[in-house]
């Protein structure tokens, strides 16, 4: 047994391959950014931040479909009101998988929306809703939702790939409308491959972030999200 100042007369050579070198393994990172604008306009605030929760609906969501028929489990998915679904997706026409695309049986699946809200939640993994969402309107505590937008294109730049969601809400309720909350909503479509049933639509909550800061919209003002998804940033 070595011990004491014997341990550093072992001459050990470290390959090269072995040091980090930045580039061996591809790095994922969500950012979620805000800006926030007054009546006129003009940009009032920037705040951006780490983004790191995906919710237990997009894990299942995620995982390949042999990861269900080789281990035989099913995740339970649930949607916006409550209602839930035994999620097992099989490589058979019996087997009900989410469907995308799938027009022309009228069975999408998209991305519905960017939500906000005024609460927070401690444990991200596990939220179906938020705390306390926001609604789409110009009554007082209100806040009328714009459409999302998706680039048609991921955009590479060097050794970085990217492609981000946005969202801009504006605020005409009367009064000054807080955000504490934000979320990433989309509908899903469960179907048999032939098309032939359906297990149901279900509106998800699929990424959730309290805010580190709460973001304050004046009223007449207005709020932009992005939230961006990157590769090697």
């Amino acid at each position: 047994m070595m011990i004491g100042e014997t341990v550093k007369d072992i001459d050990v050579h470290i390959p090269r391959d072995a040091y980090d070198m930045g580039k061996d393994t591809p790095t994922f990172n969500v950012y979620l950014t805000i800006i926030v604008r007054d009546s006129k306009g003009n940009v009032i605030r920037v705040h951006r931040q780490r983004s790191h929760s995906p919710t237990t609906n997009f894990i299942a969501l995620i995982l390949p479909v042999n990861y269900y028929t080789t281990t035989g489990s099913s995740i339970t998915i649930t949607g916006l009101g409550g209602a839930t679904y035994n999620y097992q997706p099989a490589f058979s026409t019996s087997g009900y998988d989410i469907a995308y695309p799938n027009a022309a049986n009228n069975y999408p699946s998209y991305l519905v929306e960017i939500e906000v809200g005024n609460g927070k939640q401690s444990n991200p993994l596990t939220a179906t809703n938020l705390a306390s969402p926001i609604a789409n309107g110009s009554g007082s505590g209100q806040l009328i939702y714009g459409a999302p937008t998706i680039p048609s294109n991921i955009t590479v730049s060097g050794g970085s790939a990217y492609f981000y969601i946005s969202q801009t809400f504006s605020n005409q309720s009367g009064g000054t409308v807080t955000i504490t909350e934000v979320g990433i909503v989309t509908k899903i479509q469960i179907v048999q491959p032939s098309g032939n049933n359906s297990g149901g639509n279900y509106t998800l909550l699929t990424w959730y972030d309290a805010l580190s800061s709460s973001i304050s919209v004046s009223n007449g003002g207005s709020v932009t999200i992005y939230y961006t998804f990157t590769v090697n940033p």
